[in-house]
Parts: C-alpha cells; structure tokens; sequence
C-alpha cells in the first residue's frame, strides 16, 4: 500500500512539473537556463580594477587602508519590449528595466536613475483602481484635495470613497481631512513607460555566476507595470537579464571592512549600497 502511494505521488509530481514547464514560459526559460549553465548579463563595461584606481581617493583615506579582493555578483532585472500610447494618434515602442530586487523601474541606464514608489505598491498588492488613484496624486505632485480629484477621475463619490479606502488600508496613501497624499517621501511614479538607453543593451551568457535572489517574481512587475501604466501598455516579451555588480571592500585600520556597490555597466555606485562590518 505504501508502495502503491509512493508510485501515486510521484506520478501526480511529475504530472504537475509538466504541466508547468508547457504553461509557465518564465519558469521554462530559467530551466533552460539553468540546465545549460548560463545565465544572460548585461555588459561588463567598467572593470573593478578601473574602479578602485578611478575612486581611489575617495575610497582610500589613508594608507592605513587598503583594499581586499573584489566580488562579483549578479542582480536580476526583467527586460520587457513593451508599446504604449504617446499621444492620441502616436504609439511608442521600447523596452523597460525592472530590478526584480528593489521593484523599482530603471529611467535611464546612463545614470541608474530609478523610480521611487513601486516597490511600496508591490509590497502592498496595488490593483489597477488603487493606481488610477495613486497617479492622479503624482500627477498632482502628490498631493491633492478631494475635490480636485474627484474631478480628475470623473467618479461617483462611493467609487472614489472605495478608492480611497483600498489604497489607506494598504498604506499607499494619507488622508488629513479633505486632503490626500502619496504616503512616500519624494515619489517618482509619473514616468514614461519606456527606459532610456545610452546604446542598446548587450546581454552575454555567462556561467558559473554568483546570483542575488529575486525578491518579487517577473509576474508581479509585470502585472504592476500593466497596472500603473493603463490599458493602451502591453508587454510584447519579457526576458530575465542580470546586471554584474561589484562589491569593493576597504579593510579599514581597527579591523573593520567598508563595502560600496558599484555597477559594472555604468561605472557608477549604486544608491543606498555602503555598509561597515
């Protein structure tokens, strides 16, 4: 009998697995991926060698410091080949980076300049409503009286009052009194929904790589991407690429170690990457 459930059990498993990896293409890809031994990086640019001689001044105080042997990991971001509409009669084509890490939107590759703000609508399982909400507080700079919004929306005082309530109870917004506000510091969300490339993008296989792990799942960004961008987006095809970040480490006088993150596509430090241990 026992025998009979374990032959059972693993027929159902195997029968699953299947059907995953013929209706899933995301969950396909990276078995393919990963049974190849590969994964696809964006372009090494900048050596940490160049990086460490470049900001040497700053990342050195004294000859008391010194640095230890640099680390390579890689970050995950969704590529997506999306279309949009520019204008009433214009449709736009492009592609967006999506870091699957901090949920954030990259504008422009030049600069790794990021959106603020979808990391927190993600967390809290923004629908398409709570964002038609949200985006006409960012278009207002983030803040706005009931009026004024209500007259943006062109709703019904209960479908905006359900509006309101959906996005105070997942703490996306403020209310005080008649007045709402995106409940972020310095929101960054009204963003043409396309990244601006310096040059077009190189990905190059590589293998045996060290991966940070995926916070959010390429189905999330997607479907928060469809949602705060309206009906006209669609997403042609996604694809999950990796940017090569180094980690410098300073080995300090008193024993400790100071670590800074820096993108090896631009050559630039990453925001919010410094830590001392």
């Amino acid at each position: 009998m026992r025998y009979l459930s374990f032959i059972l059990t693993t027929i159902l498993l195997a029968a699953s697995l299947f059907w995953t990896w013929q209706n899933v293409p995301e969950v396909r890809g990276v078995t393919s991926d990963l049974l190849a031994g590969k994964l696809h990086t964006l372009e090494i640019r900048h050596s940490a060698q160049a990086i460490m001689e470049r900001h040497k001044r700053d990342l050195l105080k004294d000859s008391e410091h010194s640095f230890l042997e640099p680390d390579l990991r890689f970050h995950p971001y969704l590529l997506m080949e999306v279309k949009y509409s520019q204008t009433a009669d214009k449709t736009g084509e492009g592609v967006i980076l999506w870091s699957l890490t901090d949920g954030e939107m990259v504008i422009n590759t030049t600069t790794w300049e990021k959106t603020h703000g979808f990391t927190d609508c993600l967390s809290a399982g923004a629908d398409k409503n709570d964002f038609k909400f949200i985006n006409a507080l960012a278009s207002k700079g983030g803040s706005a009286d009931r009026e004024t919004l209500s007259e943006m929306l062109s709703v019904e005082n209960e479908i905006l009052d359900i509006w309101v309530e959906s996005c105070r109870k997942k703490n996306l917004i403020v209310q005080k009194g008649n007045t709402y506000r995106l409940h972020l510091q310095s929101p960054k969300m009204q963003v043409k929904p396309e990244t601006k490339l310096d040059q077009w993008l190189v990905t190059k296989p590589t293998k045996h790589a060290k991966k940070i792990a995926r916070r959010f799942r390429p189905s999330q960004i997607e479907m928060i991407a469809k949602s705060a961008f309206g009906n006209d987006f669609a997403i042609r095809k996604t694809t999950e690429i990796y940017l090569p970040v180094y980690s410098i480490i300073v080995q300090n006088p008193d024993g400790s170690q100071m670590t800074t993150q820096w993108n090896a596509l631009n050559g630039q430090k990453l925001s919010n990457s410094f830590h001392v241990h």
